[in-house]
């Protein structure tokens, strides 16, 4: 029975999260337009009808209409379902992280503004500067809700990976964008700087594989930018989860 009580809740709670992903969708895709995602109904990007009710099940729906448009018959991205899975599967590493809690909401709503982050980047190469200014207002949410990181490790946080960046940028111009440094800063106040550094730790391995790739395939060139922000969440994403941990067992494998 312990089982089934488990299997209804964490259900529930995918579904939670996939629905919640629907609505990244429409941010991911409206906020680079400057189009307000709270008004007017959703629309196909192609023929623009109004989409029905039964058109807009989170993944339901795109099986149903097999991945094309009612109206048009136009093929759907298959990020969307995409973005709606991610958003499932971010509901419940926080709830299997931290319970069914406040912690687990902030957490969950900090994923899902990295999601958010990370897809806009990839479309446009720009952070709107209102996803730091959500981040840090979930950081200040984190200061009471979770006291286990100290608010002197937040503030730490700010300034330990976003200042070598700018000076890192004023040596070679263009190493990173305003976005990335902004979105480090308020993730450092968010994670703390030990789960901050385990973060970008990844996102530079993650970013430099990803480099090398685009190197090696002749995708781009040496001087070629491309969108660092999906690195970035996906770190800070691994932070939010498990970075303190990751620290930890990092010291204690060194004996420090």
């Amino acid at each position: 029975m312990l089982v089934v009580a488990y299997a209804v809740v964490y259900g529930f709670v995918f579904l939670f999260g996939i629905c919640i992903g629907s609505f990244l969708n429409v941010l991911i895709y409206r906020i680079p337009l400057n189009l307000n995602p709270a008004k007017g109904r959703s629309f196909c990007p192609n023929c623009h009808n109004k989409l029905l009710p039964r058109d807009l099940v989170p993944l339901f729906s795109f099986i149903v209409l097999r991945g094309r448009c009612r109206f048009c018959g136009c093929r759907i991205s298959p990020r969307y379902p995409l973005v709606e899975t991610i958003g499932g599967v971010e509901a419940l590493l926080a709830v299997f992280v931290y319970g069914l809690t406040l912690q687990a909401l902030i957490v969950f709503a900090a994923l899902c503004v990295l999601t958010t982050v990370a897809f806009i980047d990839i479309d446009t190469q720009e952070i709107p500067d209102r996803m730091h200014i959500v981040l840090l207002g979930l950081g200040i949410c984190a200061v009471f809700a979770m006291p286990e990181v100290a608010l002197m490790s937040r503030i730490i946080g700010i300034f330990a990976v976003s200042v070598p960046m700018i000076l890192l940028d004023l040596i070679v111009k263009g190493s990173f964008g305003g976005g990335d440094i902004k979105l480090c800063a308020a993730c450092g106040f968010l994670l703390g700087w030990r789960a901050l550094l385990v973060g970008t730790f990844i996102a530079v391995i993650g970013g430099g594989v990803y480099g090398v790739f685009l190197l090696a395939t002749k995708k781009k060139g040496r001087k070629a930018h491309f969108a660092f922000g999906p690195f970035l969440a996906l770190g800070m994403a691994v932070g939010l989860l498990t970075g303190d941990a990751i620290w930890y067992a990092y010291l204690a494998a060194f004996g420090l």
